[in-house]
This record gives structure tokens, sequence and C-alpha cells, in this order.
């Protein structure tokens, strides 16, 4: 093919958008470098895996894999629809909660409206936004990590058409609570949107002072939810929003049709059932962070104490955070370096295993003792 140098081919907001980079894998990791152990604690998927119930309905639906799934996920709408006290008609299910961040940005915006956000948050929004080329201002969080939801409504002008608020917060494990919601609330006009991502809310929703964004019904208020964090399902991309069903159905319009898939939506019912695996994962993970937070604390590390299922380490510059993951790399152990969502000095850890977690401080002690964090 010809080689095109004509730029103007691609929009401006696509030729300057820096995509979305994941962590390595356990496979790029084997090849590179060949440790002893591998621990994947750098994407904040349930390292415990999946429900016992799911494989087998997945087997099941695989009978019908030549069929187009159910558009409408017509029986797993049901199923969180009564769970959740709502209509059916309040929810709608995508392919997790990226895509249908995608899709609230290509229902709701206009050429002249903008969206307001932290600045160190969930970079899946920022590169939705960017994709569809909408004005996004980002709010400095706090200096203990938060949310700075009065500065946000300060910053909300007659172009703000949708406030995004991660509730817990990722990477930084922080929240926003009753208090802080409900006074923001207060202060956001009707006309504006108010996203709750809430992909971490199984293991919050017990911290007493967390709001319950359902629990309020505003009408301008969507909560997005997935399977990929305490159900173990994040290879079969599958999550939900819900909602006031005249936001619910103009985000069915511009749906991908047939998504998620046939074993996805399966998957997601099997995994609804099983409440003990649930339990058993949001266990393993309040006792990981109790033993990470004690052995921070031996070794006098900062970090941020964290309600979702990973912690964030706070370095002393991003120098010393890019040679730390990287010397930690090289021991197997992968770990989150978030610059992509603000915080270049900043690492997060995901809550793995007990033979993980174990894996993580002794390669903790052998780097810390090469001085790379004195």
């Amino acid at each position: 093919m010809a080689n095109m140098d004509d730029r103007s081919l691609v929009p401006h907001n696509i030729r300057d958008l820096s995509p979305y980079v994941a962590g390595k894998t356990i496979a790029e990791v084997e090849a590179e470098y060949d440790p002893p152990q591998i621990s994947k604690l750098a994407s904040n998927e349930n390292r415990l895996g999946c429900s016992s119930h799911v494989q087998a309905q997945v087997i099941k639906a695989m009978q019908e894999i030549q069929d187009y799934p159910d558009p409408v996920s017509r029986q797993l709408r049901e199923v969180l629809a009564e769970q959740n006290n709502v209509s059916p008609e309040n929810i709608i299910v995508g392919a997790g909660s990226e895509s249908l961040i995608a899709n609230l940005c290509r229902t709701f915006f206009l050429n002249n409206e903008e969206a307001i956000t932290a600045n160190a948050t969930f970079v899946g929004f920022f590169v939705q936004a960017n994709i569809r080329g909408i004005s996004l201002k980002k709010v400095p969080v706090t200096n203990d990590y938060r949310y700075d939801l009065d500065a946000i409504a300060e910053a909300i002008s007659e172009r703000t058409k949708m406030v995004y608020i991660a509730n817990p917060n990722n990477p930084t494990g922080t929240y926003v609570t009753k208090s802080e919601f409900e006074r923001f609330m207060r202060k956001v006009p009707k006309d504006a949107i108010v996203v709750m991502d809430e992909a971490y809310f199984e293991f919050a929703r017990d911290v007493s002072d967390y709001p319950h964004s359902l629990d309020y019904e505003f009408d301008n208020v969507i909560t997005l939810r997935t399977f990929s964090k305490a159900y173990g399902l994040a290879g079969f991309r599958i999550g939900y929003g819900i909602g006031p069903e005249h936001l619910v159905s103009e985000m069915s319009k511009t749906k991908l049709t047939f998504e998620p898939t046939t074993p996805a939506q399966a998957a997601a019912l099997a995994a609804l059932g099983d409440t003990a695996f649930l339990k058993k994962s949001r266990d393993v993970v309040i006792e990981g962070k109790k033993r990470l937070y004690k052995f921070f604390e031996k070794h006098n590390v900062d970090y941020v104490p964290s309600i979702s299922n990973s912690v964030m380490m706070v370095l002393a510059d991003e120098e010393q955070a890019v040679a730390f993951t990287q010397a930690m790399l090289e021991e197997g152990v992968i770990l989150r370096r978030i610059n992509a969502f603000g915080l270049p000095s900043c690492v997060r850890i995901t809550i793995g295993r007990e033979h993980e977690m174990k894996h993580f401080e002794r390669s903790f002690e052998k780097v810390a003792d090469t001085r790379i964090l004195r």
C-alpha cells in the first residue's frame, strides 16, 4: 500500500490520544525474565479466579455459540434488577465498565459540552472522552489522594454535561463519603449527569460512611458496576449500568448491538448465584490489606489506606517508582506504575493470595537491600 503522509485523514483528538497501556502479562514476564515464581499484582484482577459454578454454565452456553447473543441480556437484567431492587428497564449490560463509559460518551454529548472528573482517576474515562473529542476538565485530588467534590462542584459550568466519579477511586483506593456525596448532589444541576463508577463496590459496600449511590434514586445519576473484580470474570468482559429509565433507554439506542457475548452472560449469571465465592474474595482482600499495611509500616513505606482490592504506595519520585517496579518485575512480581493515571511517583499493588503476598514481601526486601528505596 502507498505510504500516506496526509495526517488530515485522522482527527486531531485521535492523533494526540495516548492509548491505554495494560500491565505486563504473565507470559511476557516469563519470556523476558524467566523468574522461578510469578505473581501478577498489577491489574486488580481477582487472584482467586472465579466461582466454580461458572465453567459448567459457560460450556452449556457454548452449545448456542452459533447464534447471536441476547442483545438486551434479558435474563441477566432480571436477576440484577431483583438483587438491586430496581426494574429491568433501569439496567443496561455491556462488555465491561469501559464499554459502558464509551456508550455514555457517545450518547449524551454535543460538540460544545464538557465532562469533569479528577486528575488522578481511572484512565479509561480519559481515553473514551478524548476519543469522542469531549472537552475534559481534570480537578486535582486532595493532598490525601481523594476526590475534591467541592472543587468539582465549583468547576461545573453551563457546558458541563457529565461528572465522572470512581467510588472507590482507581488507582488510589480512596472514596467519597456519604456526607460529601450528598452535599455535592445538592450543588449539581439537574441537567448534568453524574456517573458513579462503582467497579469495586463489593469490597466497599460495608464501609459505614460509603454511599451506595442506588439508595438515593437521583434522576441524573448512572451507576456502573462490573463482574471483572470481585467476581473474577475480567476475561469475559461484562459489566452493567443502573440508572433512571429515561437515560438508560437512550444508552440502549447506542450500545453495540450484540454485547456482551452469550458465554459472558452465562458466566455472570453463575457468578451472581455463588455468594460463598464472593465472600471468600472479600475476605482474602480484607486480610491481605491488613497484612500489607503491617508490612509497609514495618519498612516505613508511605501508602494510602484503601477500600478497594488494591493499595497504592507513594514513593519519593518518578525515578524511584520506575526503578522499583522494574526491579520487582525481574523478581517475578508484576506491579502497576500509575503514571498514566496522573500519579507518576506511585505504584499500585493488587491484593493477591497468601503465597503471592509472601512473594511480594520477599522480593520487596531483596529490592530494598539494593538501596533502590533508600
